[in-house]
């Protein structure tokens, strides 16, 4: 795709998230956004959400890397659909590296403009497969 200035604002996400700069990456959300932390499991809030990084980077030992391989943005008004290939790599406490690609969708809304992240689903449509339960 040609370039798109979402990709910059996931960019930013994923260096934030790799640095552990949960506050840089608030910036980077609605206030009313919605997490998915894993099929089944969703948060909404950006103190919800901010703490669910903090709990991921626990769980995956303060090692996860993320990048962002193929993107396609889909854009109507002020709100932008991305489809991306998220590679997502860490390192277990037995230091085995694990590599993982999912297919994410992420929902923006441009506010002031500002696009600020509204749905963070790195899991894509494999949602589809699972039960949903929402925390709120």
């Amino acid at each position: 795709m040609a370039f798109h200035e979402l990709k910059t604002v996931i960019d930013a996400a994923d260096r934030a998230i790799m640095a552990e700069d949960f506050d840089a990456l608030m910036d980077l959300y609605d206030e009313q956004a919605t997490l998915v932390i894993r099929p089944g499991l969703e948060v909404s809030g950006k103190e919800k959400i901010g703490k669910a990084f903090v709990a991921i980077a626990d769980y995956f030992n303060h090692s996860l890397k993320i990048t962002q391989d193929r993107m396609q943005v889909v854009e109507g008004g002020d709100t932008a659909l991305v489809l991306a290939e998220a590679v997502l790599e860490t390192t277990g406490a037995d230091g085995v590296v694990s590599k993982i690609t999912r297919r994410a969708t992420y929902v923006f809304r441009r506010l002031d403009g500002k696009w600020l992240c509204v749905i963070d689903n790195s899991y894509g449509t494999d949602l589809l497969d699972e039960g949903r339960t929402t925390e709120t």
